[in-house]
């Protein structure tokens, strides 16, 4: 069965996928969702038989239907190779009585490269499918690992050109450098005075400049976006969920048919809504706890249903998490509002316009599969140096919000599955706070050195 895009807020129906992935944003403003979901083509017994790029494409083929066999595994090839230092692309860890899904063994050491590897494969495969002649100009705003991941990716890729807007003094020191230190000859970074919404906003409103684009059309341009709000970023990200699915049933951690939890750091709501993705293809997942910081709209959300950004924008110690408009949200409003674009389309001018809107009794059933949670500054340091002392396993900033959200579900006896957190980013790329967090603060103002040492005293390789 074809699998074709529509915009959430009405304006765009029958897409391709390949288009989808072409234009990153739809002309309404809205995101592309699919018309209707495919179902997982393999039997959750055989999971465990696959290999990571096995899994990606009994996924990716389901939604990317206008790809061929050959084109796909070409884009899931070239992507998934070397470039990532562990054969597994993404190891499920059991440390304790919790399981990590490892997702930052790429280059930029976050779980970014998970889609942002194989995004320019599948755009360029995209052009040529669709005989585009214009030069790609990827707009991407970044709360810090996005920016590097996808200057990483498209570095040189012919046809292309990316610029990456991030908040200054809103990102750790050595995600910064990652960005600014970029080499590809037809990359440009921006450091925005304010903070990731600002960019994100910055990003939305001249994707929707049609003056703009119309002026860049008659250069020979056109735009395309490498956040999640592509459909390319997103769908990647539904493999891993079904690939630790497997990975839990080969270790004998649960049954192939046994619900599995997920616990997710969030911020800009991609990478559980990828989760969600895979449930609705027929994964048996049960809860999807989302894991907030302090900046805790999405927090609020689920248990008022009222999503409001007009607060205090908080610096926090996880700073990929520092968000207060989660773009990819408008995904799930669509879905559980009875996919109606003109109900989103209204949800979404009430958040431009005055920051805030809130759902009615009967979308706030669909949120049955989330709960909300979220970890203050000093429960993420508590969570990272009891696991440091428990098992000499040390964690980011981003997934000690999502350790501390899952205790917190765990101990409210909501379920009796099993979860897995998803582990973001590399504890080596936070340094300087997580020594911080297990005892071991030095004054130090390198960086880097404090990498040396953190990797001294840990007992990760």
């Amino acid at each position: 069965m074809d699998i074709l895009y529509r915009s959430t807020r009405g304006g765009e129906s029958g897409v391709t996928a390949s288009r989808a992935v072409i234009k990153g944003l739809c002309d309404d403003g809205g995101l592309f969702v699919p018309e209707s979901f495919p179902r997982l083509n393999i039997s959750l017994d055989r999971l465990p038989e696959l290999s990571y790029r096995e899994t990606a494409y009994e996924v990716m083929k389901e939604f990317l239907t206008d790809y061929t066999k050959e084109e796909l595994l070409y884009c899931i090839n070239s992507a998934y190779d070397e470039k990532f230092d562990d054969e597994e692309i993404a190891p499920l860890v059991k440390k304790g009585d919790m399981y990590f899904l490892e997702l930052f063994h790429g280059r930029t050491i976050a779980f970014k490269d998970m889609a942002l590897s194989i995004l320019p494969y599948l755009l360029t495969t995209a052009l040529k499918k669709n005989n585009v002649d214009k030069e790609v100009v990827i707009l991407t705003a970044t709360s810090g690992d996005t920016g590097k991941a996808a200057l990483a990716g498209f570095a040189d890729v012919p046809g292309t050109r990316i610029i990456v807007f991030y908040p200054k003094g809103g990102v750790s020191r050595i995600q910064e450098l990652q960005m600014v230190t970029e080499k590809g000859k037809n990359t440009k970074v921006v450091g925005v005075k304010g903070n990731f919404d600002d960019c994100q906003s910055g990003v939305k409103a001249i994707f929707n400049d049609e003056e703009l684009k119309a002026e860049l059309n008659s250069e020979g341009f056109c735009f395309s976006s490498a956040n999640s709000i592509n459909i390319g970023r997103l769908i990647p990200q539904v493999s891993y969920y079904v690939y630790a699915y497997g990975r839990m049933v080969k270790g004998g951690h649960i049954k192939a048919g046994d619900k599995l939890d997920f616990t997710v750091p969030t911020g800009n709501f991609g990478n559980i809504l990828a989760a969600f993705y895979a449930k609705q293809m027929g994964l048996p997942i049960g809860k999807l706890i989302c894991a907030s910081n302090e900046n805790k709209v999405l927090y609020d959300f689920f248990n008022t249903g009222d999503y409001d950004r007009n607060r205090e924008f908080i610096l926090t110690t996880s700073p990929s998490m520092d968000i207060l408009i989660s773009s990819n949200l408008e995904r799930l409003i669509y879905f559980i509002g009875g996919c109606d674009p003109k109900k989103n389309a209204d949800l979404m001018r009430s958040l431009e316009k005055n920051g805030r809107y809130e759902i009615d009794d009967k979308m706030k059933e669909g949120l049955k599969d989330f709960y909300g949670a979220y970890a203050g500054e000093d429960e993420v340091f508590e969570t990272i140096d009891s696991i440091y002392k428990e098992t000499g396993y040390v964690i980011d900033t981003h997934t000690a919000v999502a350790a501390a959200a899952d205790r917190k579900y765990k101990a409210g006896a909501h379920d009796e599955n099993r979860s897995v957190i998803i582990s973001t980013a590399s504890p080596y790329k936070f340094t300087r706070n997580v020594m911080r967090a297990i005892g071991k603060e030095n004054d130090e103002t390198d960086d880097f050195k404090l990498v040396d040492e953190l990797s001294a005293i840990s007992y990760r390789m």
